[in-house]
C-alpha cells in the first residue's frame, strides 16, 4: 500500500509513515472519496501553478498506514506532530494540574480592579480636557482606549461569573461597565457563552468562526474585500453586535433574536434599555460639551476600544505560524475546541487589559478569575505539551500582532465543505491577483 503527497505539480510517492500512539494518533486513517477531491485550484498553504493539478484536502497532506512501527518525523528528524489528532489527556487532567486556589473568586480583588480602572479613565478624560493640546490628544486616544479595553474585560469576567460567585454583583458590575463602552451586557454575554461552549466548531462557534467555501463564494466582491481587508475587521465589532456574522442572523438587542431563549428575553430587554440609556447620556453630553468635544472625549477612544477588542479576539483563534485546525461532527469535542485557541503576550498592555491573552486556559476553564490565569496556565502546560503554543514574547507594546494579523487577512479565507477536521485555506483571487 503506498501513500502519495503533492509534488511541484501532481502526485509523488512518500515513505511510509507510521503512528505512534503515544502522541495521540488513531492507528489507522480511512479516506473517503468524498474527503478526497481532485480539482484544479490552489489552496492555501499549498500553491500550483496555472497549469498545475492538485489533490484536494481539508487537512495536513499525511497519511498514516496502518499496522506498522517507525516513527513518524518531519524533514528535519523532529518528532511529526498532528495539532488536529485527538490529545492523549482529557479535561480532569488539565483541572487537576492547577492549583485549588487559582479556582477561587475573591469580590473585593475583582472590585479593586473595577476601582482602579475607572478611577484612570476619569483621571485621563479630565487631565485631556484640562490640556486640550493637540500634542496630547493622541496620547489620551491610545491610552484611553486601552482602558475601555480593560472596562470590556472586567465587564467580560462578570459575564462568565468569574468576577465573583454572587449573581446580583456580577450582573450590576456588568451593565455599568459594559453599558459605559455601549456593550448590551446580556445579550453580549449569552452569545460569548454560545461561543466558549462551541469554540473551534466551524458552523456553531459564534465569533469570527471561519466561513465555508460555499458561504465564502456565495459573498459579493465588496463583502469579501470588507471582511479581509485592513483596517475594515478591526471596526466590525458594532456591527457584529447588530447583525451577527456573515451566514448568522439576529442581533444582540432584539430578544426575540435566534440568539436566545424565551427564558432570556427579560435579561436582554433590561440590558437594550440600559445601553440606550448610555447612548442618550452622550448625546446629552454633545449638547452640554459640544460634539467636537465629546468627538474627542469619547467617540474616538470608543473606536480605540472596537479595534483593541477586534484585534485581540480575532488573534486568539486566527495567526499562527502553523495552521490550527476546526472541527465539524464527530471530530469535535469542547476539549479539542478549546486547544485551538491561542495565548498571546502584549507586554505592557498584559496587566493593563487584566492577562486576557492567557486564552487557553481561560477558554477551557472560564470561572478562573483573571488574577490567577498566569499561574493557572504555567501548572496546565505540563499536561498540555504540544497541543499548548507559546507565544512570542512582546516587546513594550505588542506591535509585532500586527504582522501576523496581515498575515491572516492575506491567507485565511474559508474552510472546505466537506470534512471533519480542516483548515484554511486561501482565495487566491481575492486581491486580483491569478495564480
Amino acid at each position: 500500500m503506498a501513500s502519495w503527497v503533492l509534488s511541484e505539480c501532481g502526485l509523488r510517492p512518500l515513505p511510509k509513515i507510521y503512528p505512534k500512539p503515544t502522541i495521540g494518533f488513531s492507528s489507522s486513517v480511512s479516506v473517503s472519496a468524498t474527503s478526497l477531491n481532485l480539482r484544479r485550484i490552489s489552496p492555501s498553504p499549498i500553491r500550483t501553478d496555472r497549469n498545475c493539478w492538485a489533490l484536494r484536502v481539508s487537512a495536513p497532506l499525511r497519511i498514516q498506514i496502518a499496522g506498522e512501527e517507525e516513527e513518524q518525523t518531519t524533514n528535519n528528524g523532529d518528532e511529526f506532530f498532528d495539532p488536529g489528532a485527538p490529545p492523549p489527556f482529557k479535561l480532569s487532567d488539565i483541572k487537576a494540574a492547577i492549583p485549588k486556589h487559582c479556582w477561587v473568586k475573591n469580590p473585593w480583588t475583582s472590585m479593586s480592579y473595577v476601582v482602579r480602572d475607572v478611577a484612570i479613565v476619569f483621571g485621563l478624560a479630565a487631565a485631556a480636557a484640562y490640556f486640550n493640546n493637540w500634542l496630547v490628544w493622541p496620547l489620551y486616544w491610545f491610552a484611553q482606549s486601552t482602558m475601555f479595553w480593560a472596562l470590556f474585560v472586567l465587564g467580560h469576567d462578570c459575564g462568565h461569573g468569574s468576577f465573583s460567585n454572587n449573581h446580583s454583583l456580577n450582573s450590576v458590575a456588568g451593565h455599568i461597565l459594559h453599558s459605559s463602552i455601549l456593550v448590551p451586557y446580556h445579550g453580549w454575554r449569552i452569545s460569548h457563552r454560545t461561543h466558549h461552549q462551541n469554540h473551534g466548531h466551524v458552523e456553531n462557534d459564534e465569533s469570527w468562526h471561519p466561513l465555508s467555501e460555499k458561504l465564502y463564494n456565495s459573498l459579493d466582491d465588496i463583502t469579501k474585500k470588507f471582511r479581509f481587508t485592513l483596517p475594515f475587521p478591526l471596526l466590525a465589532y458594532p456591527f457584529y453586535l447588530w447583525g451577527r456574522s456573515p451566514g448568522k442572523k439576529g442581533s444582540h438587542f432584539d430578544p426575540n433574536s435566534d440568539l436566545f431563549v424565551a427564558s432570556e428575553k427579560k435579561d436582554v430587554i433590561t440590558s437594550t434599555v440600559c445601553w440606550t440609556a448610555m447612548a442618550a447620556l452622550l448625546v446629552g453630553l454633545s449638547f452640554v460639551m459640544g460634539p467636537l468635544q465629546m468627538l474627542k472625549l469619547y467617540g474616538i477612544p470608543y473606536w480605540g476600544f472596537v479595534i483593541w477588542l477586534d484585534l485581540v479576539t480575532y488573534l486568539h483563534h486566527h495567526g499562527h505560524e502553523d495552521k490550527v485546525p476546526w472541527y465539524r461532527g464527530e471530530e469535535w469535542s469542547y476539549l479539542r475546541g478549546g486547544l485551538t485557541t491561542l495565548d498571546r503576550d502584549y507586554g505592557w498592555i498584559n496587566n493593563i487589559h487584566h492577562d486576557i491573552g492567557t486564552h487557553v486556559i481561560h477558554h477551557l476553564f472560564p470561572q478562573i478569575p483573571h488574577y490567577h490565569l498566569v499561574e493557572a496556565t504555567e501548572a496546565a502546560k505540563p499536561v498540555l505539551g504540544k497541543y499548548y503554543k507559546e507565544p512570542k514574547k512582546s516587546g513594550p507594546l505588542p506591535f509585532y500582532l500586527l504582522g501576523y494579523l496581515i498575515r491572516s487577512m492575506k491567507e485565511d479565507h474559508f474552510v472546505s465543505d466537506t470534512g471533519n477536521v480542516v483548515y484554511y485555506e486561501t482565495d487566491p483571487n481575492l486581491y486580483g491577483s491569478k495564480k
